[in-house]
């Protein structure tokens, strides 16, 4: 197992701006529910699958749907935020990332990705740094969504890495979670109250410098 920390990343909300495409995609599904999707609501859809969202936003709402009408309204979701986020590209990554990924490549980190999104590989793509993630962790991979830490071990299986060795950049309470069950270090990024679980929080990425963890 590597002693050097492997750095591994949550998507949206870390690497680049898109949970607010999620949430306005949402609040357009909400809209046809005639569901008030507020802000503070949706800090309990980040990093939680899009099934579960829906299930979330349901239950919130008093309302029961058939299969059908469910998996139609999933993919209208899913629809609606690909058209959002077609035109993204490198200047859509937050500010810090790349230059945090680069350092810690050149000094021989693993990095990974671990993103309940199904669109990761196409959002990574549209952003130019797919190359850079020795492993790739999405929607697709795994059968139970954060906070369930399924994802981050495959992560650290993947990277051959050891659990304790392994820093995980979240925005998401579930991400933080799911992280902590592993024992994984676990930083916060963004102004949630919730994220004062993680180890470290961070309002912003840019803030967080690569030789904070060189001790690590």
């Amino acid at each position: 197992m590597k002693k050097i920390p492997t750095f591994i990343f949550d998507l949206d909300g870390v690497i680049t701006n898109t949970e607010n495409y999620h949430f306005q995609a949402w609040k357009d599904i909400c809209e046809i529910l005639k569901f008030d999707l507020n802000s503070e609501l949706n800090e309990e859809l980040k990093g939680v699958s899009r099934d579960k969202c829906l299930k979330k936003i349901l239950d919130w709402a008093g309302l029961d749907l058939s299969i059908k009408r469910f998996n139609e309204l999933l993919d209208k979701k899913n629809n609606i935020y690909l058209d959002k986020i077609s035109k993204i590209n490198s200047s859509n990554i937050i500010n810090g990332v790349s230059d945090f990924i680069i350092n810690a490549k050149k000094h021989n980190h693993s990095i990974a990705l671990y993103s309940t999104s199904k669109n990761a590989n196409l959002i990574l793509n549209k952003l130019n740094i797919s190359s850079y993630f020795d492993a790739i962790v999405d929607g697709n991979s795994i059968k139970i969504s954060k906070p369930d830490p399924e994802g981050f071990e495959l992560a650290a299986k993947l990277t051959q890495s050891a659990h304790e060795n392994c820093v995980v950049f979240e925005d998401s309470e579930a991400g933080i979670i799911a992280g902590n069950k592993l024992k994984m270090m676990t930083i916060g990024i963004g102004k949630s109250k919730k994220l004062s679980i993680a180890n470290k929080v961070y309002k912003e990425f840019n803030e967080i410098k690569f030789q904070d963890f060189q001790r690590c």
